[in-house]
């Protein structure tokens, strides 16, 4: 497959409701960027992918900018985090539970075309190496058969405080 050729998702992954998400995650409205998600259930292959549909009522559109709305470029990464963190998380039956993901840093990120109203996203994200409770995943976003964004992005594992 083409580095930059559009993932299938498996049909057998488990699928991420928004109750599913949100017991997972601690984003909550505005800053929860994935709608509903898919994971690998494979418990030493941290991967997923997550769907969010852009609606004209985003609530940073009337700033950016006005009159021609952009999704934020950091937002755009911090979704591809969103989703890493969720194919994490998932499975906190081994152990994770009580568990949260920080983002450290982000590196080799690309904002390949603008996002706008009405764009249905296909964020991947997955493992690119592992240390300790230092994790480092790559991602991807897709609007159809383009990749609009992408990154590196390094986290750790902590106790939820």
């Amino acid at each position: 497959m083409n580095a930059l050729e559009r993932p299938t998702v498996p049909g057998d992954w488990p699928r991420l409701d928004h109750a599913e998400i949100t017991r997972l995650l601690p984003h909550r409205y505005p800053f929860l960027l994935v709608d509903r998600a898919a994971v690998n259930p494979d418990p030493d292959r941290w991967e997923g992918f997550g769907w969010k549909g852009v609606t004209v009522n985003e609530p940073y559109f009337p700033g950016h900018f006005p009159g021609t709305p952009l999704v934020p470029g950091v937002l755009l990464i911090e979704a591809i985090a969103q989703v890493a963190a969720l194919s994490v998380l998932w499975h906190q039956d081994e152990g994770l539970a009580g568990r949260i993901m920080y983002l450290l840093g982000v590196e080799n990120a690309r904002i390949r075309a603008t996002v706008t109203p009405g764009t249905c996203l296909m964020i991947h994200a997955w493992v690119d190496r592992r240390r300790h409770r230092f994790i480092w995943f790559r991602g991807r976003i897709w609007d159809g058969d383009r990749v609009v964004a992408e990154a590196r992005i390094s986290s750790t594992l902590a106790e939820n405080a």
